[in-house]
């Protein structure tokens, strides 16, 4: 793990609530954005949610619960990483059950929470936190793979020029 001492989480991520219960659905997004992040949508049901990605947004993280009124969360995830595959998504339910939470796991959830006390929320915020510097990290190494690739066009092109100078020098081809 890469610790920074100037490492600022990421509070520009869009992050969808998706929370049946309406006063839960608010203490979470109330709690998001006391932590100051600015772009958090919410929504009741599974299917707002995925209807808002149909739209084309691309949400950064999806904070669910397991079980909704229209779905279930795996359900939804499904839905979403098929058209949003870099979104992350962190459960945070009741539902104690260990086979459900390694199900959640194993199809592509980032953590599973128990909203088992007021610590909920604060290891939902680890795990944004954690998220974030993922996605940091995947930028950095991308922009290092592209200019790598940049680096081995111009050793190749300085390669070849050095050649074509070499076979003129050879053939005394100079002008």
């Amino acid at each position: 793990m890469i610790h920074h001492k100037y490492w600022h989480v990421n509070k520009n991520l869009l992050i969808y609530v998706v929370e049946d219960n309406k006063l839960f659905n608010k203490i979470v997004v109330d709690y998001l954005q006391k932590q100051g992040f600015r772009r958090i949508k919410f929504f009741y049901n599974g299917q707002d949610c995925l209807n808002a990605v149909k739209s084309g947004e691309h949400p950064d993280i999806v904070i669910q619960d397991y079980h909704l009124e229209d779905s279930t969360g795996i359900a939804v995830l499904q839905a979403v990483k098929k058209r949003s595959k870099c979104s992350e998504f962190i459960f945070l339910t009741a539902n104690e059950d260990m086979e459900v939470a390694v199900n959640s796991i194993k199809y592509g959830a980032f953590d599973y929470i128990i909203k088992d006390n007021d610590l909920a929320l604060k290891k939902v915020y680890n795990k944004i936190e954690k998220i974030s510097k993922m996605l940091e990290l995947e930028k950095r190494n991308q922009l290092i793979q592209r200019m790598m690739v940049v680096i081995l066009i111009v050793l190749v092109t300085i390669t070849i020029l050095m050649v074509l100078h070499g076979v003129f020098d050879l053939f005394g081809l100079k002008r």
